[in-house]
């Protein structure tokens, strides 16, 4: 479940980010992966292709940093990185 409010909160990032540049679809995610966020990359893709459809992120390419510093004060985290999308 833990993972799921942090995809759930990404996508309301990228959906925010996208409408206050007036961005049409988003075809490009970077991310980073905190060390203690309990999330795999190979999980992380699977959430985020699902939290994904039927929004202007289905069908992004995804980047995905894992990170592996368990001090990080962001290692509990997903930290959107950037975003590149269509104007």
């Amino acid at each position: 479940m833990h993972e799921q409010s942090l995809i759930a909160d990404l996508m309301r990032k990228i959906e925010a980010i996208r409408l206050d540049h007036n961005a049409g679809r988003v075809v490009g995610v970077k991310v980073r992966l905190g060390a203690l966020s309990h999330i795999s990359a190979e999980h992380f893709r699977q959430h985020f292709i699902r939290a994904a459809r039927g929004t202007a992120a289905e069908g992004a390419s995804l980047d995905i940093e894992v990170m592996t510093d368990a001090t990080d004060p962001h290692a509990q985290d997903i930290l959107l990185e950037s975003l590149e999308v269509e104007e």
